[in-house]
């Protein structure tokens, strides 16, 4: 049991709870709402595959940040302690093949440029571990374009490619917007956080070498620097809001502006007062928060398509 503990914890089992969370409410209050046809059978390997391919970067992360980790979150790290470092790697690369081989099952070579993709991931999240996370911005990018992508990945599986940018048929073209719309929240958001993580995690990246934007501007630019993204997303948030008013979805509005909008405005007051790795660290959970309920929106669609 201890060791079955020690595993879930090294695959961040919430994030991948959320993964899952997000793909079902994608498919079923949206998908759904708009085509009526089911493809439960699609969507249940594609979540297989997202969850692999997640759970595999997890692992390949904490494999490489150990002695970062000892010194940022030394009671979460389970590495050495209770998991053997090669047993990681093994099942990095079975759990790698796994959301590979899931992703074929998925879409079948009909849409092989999908399996290229996760593929892409996966060596993505290797080089993000190994060098990228280390580097100025590129690994925050990674990961928020990674958090696009399990919403992205679904639209692309249904809608071919060479249609999804040109289709003229209403249904694709709804899909189309708002698969880019939650893709679009998720990828400002994750880099929101990623630059909060990187404040809250500045002194052991310090240590090892690491170029984070904390580290190589100082925390106050940083703070500029997640104003401004959560800025842009308040301001997209707000004029999306009253486009949606002229539908009549009143509560859709009122629930954006309590549950959405009005923690965001939140998060920016209390960012220009943080200054404790605490104060960050809550920062970062509250932003969690906030992509959680941005996620249950979804289930507007279902009410009012």
């Amino acid at each position: 049991m201890r060791l079955i503990i020690a595993f879930l914890k090294l695959v961040r089992w919430p994030n991948l709870i959320f993964i899952v969370l997000t793909q079902l409410l994608f498919y079923y209050c949206i998908y759904l709402s708009l085509y009526k046809i089911p493809q439960t059978n699609l969507l249940v390997w594609i979540m297989v595959a997202s969850v692999c391919i997640a759970a595999a970067g997890y692992i390949i992360n904490d494999y490489f940040d150990l002695n970062i980790d000892k010194i940022n979150k030394p009671q979460k790290n389970v590495l050495n302690t209770i998991i053997n470092r090669r047993w990681a790697i093994v099942w990095h690369l079975l759990l790698s093949l796994l959301g590979i081989a899931a992703t074929a099952k998925a879409v079948g070579f009909d849409k092989w440029y999908l399996i290229a993709a996760n593929v892409f991931c996966v060596a993505l999240l290797w080089f993000y571990s190994t060098s990228f996370k280390r580097q100025l911005l590129i690994g925050n990018i990674i990961i928020s374009l990674l958090a696009a992508w399990t919403v992205l990945i679904l639209f692309f599986a249904h809608v071919p490619f060479n249609e999804a940018f040109r289709s003229t048929n209403d249904t694709t073209i709804k899909f189309f917007r708002l698969a880019f719309l939650y893709g679009g929240f998720a990828f400002i958001l994750s880099l929101v956080r990623e630059a909060i993580k990187d404040i809250e995690d500045r002194e052991g990246d310090a240590q090892y070498g690491c170029r984070t934007l904390p580290i190589y501007a100082g925390t106050r630019t940083t703070k500029i620097y997640v104003s401004i993204w959560i800025g842009i997303l308040i301001a997209s948030l707000v004029v999306l809001q009253l486009y949606i008013l002229q539908f009549g979805w009143l509560i859709a509005v009122l629930y954006s502006i309590i549950l959405i909008i009005s923690p965001l405005f939140y998060l920016l007051m209390q960012l220009m007062k943080a200054k404790t790795i605490k104060d960050f660290s809550r920062l970062s959970t509250l932003t969690k928060l906030i992509m959680f309920t941005g996620i249950l929106s979804m289930v507007f669609f279902r009410l009012y398509f």
